[in-house]
């Protein structure tokens, strides 16, 4: 696997032009799912149908990851949408240790980020507040296909759809 390791975008709340929406959640075990489910809304009602199904996965994964692995009072989810492609953004206010992907032999849990990466266009982290940092950010960029998917195919057969949509967060 390659990881990777993109800098970050000019200006993370400032992506290209396109409605901007957000969603501030608690950091309860239901983030996730509220976070799949606003951000499969948005997909269908702005045009982006194709991109329902792996912008629910990767938003879920991206928010567990944060509520088990930060102590952050509230998760935001801003999504910025046009024509072409989707941005999402994961912001938690805990500034530990940026996320990288990884995945342990026989481990029931790492997975997530390696998810991410084989369904986005691209993705990366970055960090906010000058030499003290007070948050840090997980974003994927969701691209309209017009064609054959060039990260390999379907997780269909890794990750049961069914599964992931009835999941709560579990640490």
């Amino acid at each position: 696997m390659t990881l990777v390791t993109l800098p970050p975008p000019p200006a993370p709340y400032l992506p290209q032009r396109g409605e901007r929406y957000r969603l501030v959640a608690p950091n309860i075990p239901t983030a996730p799912r509220v976070a799949r489910d606003f951000v499969g809304a948005l997909m269908r009602t702005t045009g982006h149908p194709a991109l329902v199904d792996d912008a629910r996965l990767c938003v879920s994964e991206v928010v567990s990851n944060a509520h088990c692995h930060t102590r952050s009072a509230r998760i935001r989810v801003d999504v910025t949408v046009n024509r072409r492609q989707v941005m999402v953004y994961v912001t938690d206010d805990e500034p530990g240790r940026l996320p990288e992907p990884g995945v342990a032999a026989h481990g029931e849990s790492g997975r997530g980020l390696v998810i991410v990466e084989s369904l986005t266009d691209r993705w990366g982290t970055t960090t906010r507040g000058g030499r003290v940092r007070t948050a840090k950010t997980v974003w994927f960029v969701l691209v309209e296909p017009s064609g054959p998917r060039g990260h390999g195919d379907s997780l269909a057969e890794t990750v049961p759809v069914g599964t992931v949509q009835a999941q709560t967060a579990r640490c």
